[in-house]
Protein backbone atom coordinates (compact mmCIF):
# COMPACT_ATOMS: atom_id res chain seq x y z
CA UNK A 1 0.00 0.00 0.00
CA UNK A 2 1.79 3.37 -0.97
CA UNK A 3 2.40 5.81 1.76
CA UNK A 4 0.92 9.36 1.87
CA UNK A 5 3.43 12.18 1.02
CA UNK A 6 4.99 12.97 4.43
CA UNK A 7 3.87 9.92 6.47
CA UNK A 8 7.54 8.01 6.17
CA UNK A 9 9.13 6.64 9.38
CA UNK A 10 12.47 8.98 10.37
CA UNK A 11 15.17 7.37 11.47
CA UNK A 12 18.91 9.67 13.10
CA UNK A 13 21.91 8.00 13.66
CA UNK A 14 23.50 10.18 16.45
CA UNK A 15 25.44 9.81 19.55
CA UNK A 16 25.10 7.35 22.47
CA UNK A 17 21.32 8.82 23.84
CA UNK A 18 18.77 7.18 21.87
CA UNK A 19 14.89 8.72 21.79
CA UNK A 20 12.20 6.42 20.16
CA UNK A 21 9.04 8.52 19.49
CA UNK A 22 5.86 7.31 19.19
CA UNK A 23 2.60 9.05 16.99
CA UNK A 24 -0.94 8.50 17.31
CA UNK A 25 -3.97 6.90 16.54
CA UNK A 26 -4.88 7.24 12.96
CA UNK A 27 -2.42 9.98 12.53
CA UNK A 28 1.56 8.88 11.41
CA UNK A 29 5.15 10.23 12.01
CA UNK A 30 4.48 13.44 10.14
CA UNK A 31 3.21 14.81 13.60
CA UNK A 32 6.40 14.39 15.24
CA UNK A 33 8.65 14.74 12.92
CA UNK A 34 9.61 18.52 13.65
CA UNK A 35 10.32 16.88 17.32
CA UNK A 36 12.55 14.33 15.73
CA UNK A 37 14.69 16.50 13.54
CA UNK A 38 15.08 18.60 17.17
CA UNK A 39 16.58 16.11 19.25
CA UNK A 40 18.48 14.74 16.24
CA UNK A 41 19.98 18.42 15.62
CA UNK A 42 21.22 18.52 19.48
CA UNK A 43 22.79 15.08 18.60
CA UNK A 44 20.47 12.29 19.78
CA UNK A 45 20.26 9.09 17.71
CA UNK A 46 16.36 9.18 17.24
CA UNK A 47 13.88 6.56 15.65
CA UNK A 48 10.57 7.57 14.32
CA UNK A 49 8.59 4.47 13.11
CA UNK A 50 5.35 4.26 11.18
CA UNK A 51 2.71 2.33 13.01
CA UNK A 52 0.84 -0.65 11.06
CA UNK A 53 -1.75 0.85 9.51
CA UNK A 54 -1.16 4.20 9.35
CA UNK A 55 -0.10 6.68 6.71
CA UNK A 56 -1.88 4.71 4.06
CA UNK A 57 -5.56 4.27 4.43
CA UNK A 58 -8.11 4.37 6.81
CA UNK A 59 -9.58 0.74 5.16
CA UNK A 60 -5.95 -0.73 5.46
CA UNK A 61 -5.90 0.27 9.50
CA UNK A 62 -9.25 -1.45 9.99
CA UNK A 63 -7.17 -4.67 9.59
CA UNK A 64 -4.61 -3.73 12.07
CA UNK A 65 -4.62 -3.91 16.25
CA UNK A 66 -3.15 -2.69 19.16
CA UNK A 67 -0.71 -5.41 19.35
CA UNK A 68 0.19 -4.41 15.48
CA UNK A 69 1.39 -1.10 16.53
CA UNK A 70 2.87 -2.02 20.02
CA UNK A 71 4.98 -4.81 18.41
CA UNK A 72 6.78 -2.34 15.82
CA UNK A 73 7.10 0.20 18.36
CA UNK A 74 9.12 -2.42 20.91
CA UNK A 75 11.12 -3.65 17.54
CA UNK A 76 12.58 -0.36 17.13
CA UNK A 77 12.91 -0.26 20.79
CA UNK A 78 15.21 -3.36 20.72
CA UNK A 79 16.92 -2.07 18.08
CA UNK A 80 17.97 1.73 19.80
CA UNK A 81 18.49 -0.31 22.84
CA UNK A 82 21.38 -1.99 20.71
CA UNK A 83 22.80 0.49 19.38
CA UNK A 84 22.98 3.48 22.76
CA UNK A 85 23.61 3.40 26.02
CA UNK A 86 20.01 4.45 27.02
CA UNK A 87 17.00 5.02 25.61
CA UNK A 88 14.32 7.21 26.71
CA UNK A 89 10.68 7.19 25.07
CA UNK A 90 8.11 9.71 24.18
CA UNK A 91 4.83 9.71 22.38
CA UNK A 92 1.58 11.99 21.12
CA UNK A 93 -1.85 10.87 22.22
CA UNK A 94 -1.75 6.90 21.80
CA UNK A 95 1.89 7.24 21.34
CA UNK A 96 1.89 8.13 24.58
CA UNK A 97 0.28 5.24 26.13
CA UNK A 98 2.54 3.36 24.10
CA UNK A 99 5.20 4.80 25.36
CA UNK A 100 4.23 4.07 28.89
CA UNK A 101 3.54 0.92 27.93
CA UNK A 102 7.18 -0.10 26.98
CA UNK A 103 8.36 1.74 30.48
CA UNK A 104 6.22 -0.76 32.22
CA UNK A 105 7.89 -3.80 29.98
CA UNK A 106 11.05 -3.09 29.60
CA UNK A 107 11.95 -1.67 33.46
CA UNK A 108 15.06 0.25 33.92
CA UNK A 109 15.97 -0.24 30.28
CA UNK A 110 13.25 2.92 29.61
CA UNK A 111 15.85 6.24 31.09
CA UNK A 112 12.55 8.20 31.07
CA UNK A 113 9.16 8.80 29.51
CA UNK A 114 7.48 12.32 28.05
CA UNK A 115 4.30 12.07 26.88
CA UNK A 116 1.99 14.46 25.34
CA UNK A 117 -1.92 14.62 25.73
CA UNK A 118 -1.44 10.80 26.41
CA UNK A 119 -4.50 8.48 25.67
CA UNK A 120 -4.91 6.30 28.80
CA UNK A 121 -8.70 6.05 29.94
CA UNK A 122 -11.99 5.47 27.84
CA UNK A 123 -13.06 8.60 27.68
CA UNK A 124 -15.28 8.31 24.39
CA UNK A 125 -18.70 6.76 25.15
CA UNK A 126 -19.06 5.31 21.30
CA UNK A 127 -15.55 2.63 22.24
CA UNK A 128 -18.44 0.58 24.90
CA UNK A 129 -20.24 -0.12 21.86
CA UNK A 130 -17.20 -0.16 19.06
CA UNK A 131 -17.17 -4.27 19.52
CA UNK A 132 -20.90 -4.39 18.04
CA UNK A 133 -20.47 -1.75 15.69
CA UNK A 134 -17.73 -2.80 14.22
CA UNK A 135 -19.68 -4.86 12.48
CA UNK A 136 -22.12 -2.64 11.02
CA UNK A 137 -20.52 0.44 11.30
CA UNK A 138 -16.89 0.50 9.55
CA UNK A 139 -15.66 4.25 10.21
CA UNK A 140 -16.46 7.14 11.82
CA UNK A 141 -15.71 10.79 11.49
CA UNK A 142 -12.19 11.50 12.28
CA UNK A 143 -10.08 13.08 15.07
CA UNK A 144 -7.51 14.55 13.12
CA UNK A 145 -5.99 18.11 12.93
CA UNK A 146 -6.92 19.36 16.41
CA UNK A 147 -4.70 22.00 16.12
CA UNK A 148 -4.93 25.66 17.30
CA UNK A 149 -2.30 27.35 15.00
CA UNK A 150 -3.14 28.70 11.56
CA UNK A 151 -2.10 27.03 8.99
CA UNK A 152 -0.83 23.47 10.67
CA UNK A 153 -2.04 20.60 9.73
CA UNK A 154 -1.72 16.77 10.63
CA UNK A 155 -1.10 14.02 8.39
CA UNK A 156 -3.80 11.94 9.64
CA UNK A 157 -7.04 9.89 8.20
CA UNK A 158 -10.01 11.69 7.98
CA UNK A 159 -12.38 8.56 8.92
CA UNK A 160 -11.88 6.69 11.57
CA UNK A 161 -12.14 2.47 11.30
CA UNK A 162 -14.23 0.73 14.49
CA UNK A 163 -12.74 -2.21 14.03
CA UNK A 164 -9.40 -0.60 14.95
CA UNK A 165 -10.33 1.63 17.56
CA UNK A 166 -12.45 -1.03 19.47
CA UNK A 167 -8.79 -3.21 20.48
CA UNK A 168 -7.91 0.38 22.29
CA UNK A 169 -9.95 -0.27 25.72
CA UNK A 170 -8.04 -3.84 26.32
CA UNK A 171 -4.92 -1.98 25.63
CA UNK A 172 -6.01 1.31 28.30
CA UNK A 173 -6.81 -1.58 30.90
CA UNK A 174 -3.20 -3.12 30.39
CA UNK A 175 -1.63 -0.24 30.89
CA UNK A 176 -3.60 1.74 34.07
CA UNK A 177 -3.53 -1.88 35.93
CA UNK A 178 0.57 -1.80 35.74
CA UNK A 179 1.31 1.59 35.72
CA UNK A 180 2.91 1.11 39.38
CA UNK A 181 5.99 -0.77 37.35
CA UNK A 182 6.95 2.70 36.24
CA UNK A 183 9.43 3.95 38.33
CA UNK A 184 11.04 5.83 36.11
CA UNK A 185 10.84 9.92 35.59
CA UNK A 186 7.52 10.76 33.33
CA UNK A 187 6.98 14.03 32.34
CA UNK A 188 3.70 15.30 31.15
CA UNK A 189 2.84 17.93 28.86
CA UNK A 190 -0.74 18.60 28.99
CA UNK A 191 -3.58 20.77 26.78
CA UNK A 192 -6.23 22.27 28.68
CA UNK A 193 -8.01 23.12 25.33
CA UNK A 194 -7.42 19.68 23.70
CA UNK A 195 -10.71 18.42 22.05
CA UNK A 196 -9.62 15.09 21.21
CA UNK A 197 -8.68 13.55 24.84
CA UNK A 198 -10.13 14.52 28.17
CA UNK A 199 -8.60 15.31 31.30
CA UNK A 200 -9.44 12.22 32.52
CA UNK A 201 -6.33 10.65 31.46
CA UNK A 202 -3.90 13.05 32.85
CA UNK A 203 -5.64 13.20 36.23
CA UNK A 204 -5.37 9.33 36.33
CA UNK A 205 -2.13 9.24 35.82
CA UNK A 206 -1.90 11.90 38.45
CA UNK A 207 -3.93 9.77 40.85
CA UNK A 208 -1.59 6.51 40.22
CA UNK A 209 1.85 8.21 40.20
CA UNK A 210 2.11 11.20 41.90
CA UNK A 211 5.04 12.43 42.92
CA UNK A 212 6.84 9.96 39.94
CA UNK A 213 4.75 12.20 37.67
CA UNK A 214 5.87 16.09 36.14
CA UNK A 215 2.81 17.66 34.58
CA UNK A 216 3.26 20.72 32.59
CA UNK A 217 0.73 22.59 30.51
CA UNK A 218 0.76 24.11 27.22
CA UNK A 219 -2.06 26.70 27.00
CA UNK A 220 -1.68 28.21 24.02
CA UNK A 221 -2.61 24.21 21.42
CA UNK A 222 -4.61 21.97 20.91
CA UNK A 223 -4.29 18.19 21.14
CA UNK A 224 -1.53 17.79 18.19
CA UNK A 225 0.75 20.15 20.69
CA UNK A 226 3.72 19.02 18.87
CA UNK A 227 2.69 21.39 15.77
CA UNK A 228 0.58 23.56 17.54
CA UNK A 229 2.19 26.69 19.23
CA UNK A 230 4.05 25.41 22.26
CA UNK A 231 5.96 23.30 20.28
CA UNK A 232 9.06 24.67 21.08
CA UNK A 233 7.94 24.44 24.77
CA UNK A 234 7.62 20.48 24.15
CA UNK A 235 11.30 20.03 22.19
CA UNK A 236 13.20 22.36 24.52
CA UNK A 237 11.60 20.38 27.64
CA UNK A 238 12.33 17.18 26.77
CA UNK A 239 15.97 18.02 26.01
CA UNK A 240 16.15 19.18 28.95
CA UNK A 241 14.55 16.31 30.38
CA UNK A 242 17.31 14.03 28.96
CA UNK A 243 19.99 16.48 30.00
CA UNK A 244 18.81 15.96 33.43
CA UNK A 245 17.89 11.98 33.90
CA UNK A 246 20.95 10.80 31.34
CA UNK A 247 23.86 9.32 32.98
CA UNK A 248 25.69 9.41 29.64
CA UNK A 249 26.78 13.14 28.69
CA UNK A 250 24.55 14.96 25.90
CA UNK A 251 26.71 16.36 23.60
CA UNK A 252 26.58 16.58 19.60
CA UNK A 253 30.23 14.38 19.78
CA UNK A 254 29.08 11.72 22.05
Amino acid sequence: MPLLPGAEPYQHDGGEIGVLLCHGFTGSPQALRPWGEYLAEAGLTVSLPRLPGHGTTWQEMSRTRWEDWYAELDKSFSDLRGACAEVFVMGLSMGGCMALRLAEVHGESVRGVVVVNPSVVNDAPILRLAPVLKWFLPSVPGVANDIKKEGAIELAYARTPVRAAATLPRFWKLVQQDLDRITQPVLVYRSPQDHVVKSASVEFLRERMGNNLEISELPDSYHVATLDNDAPTIFAGSLDFIRTHASVPLTKDS
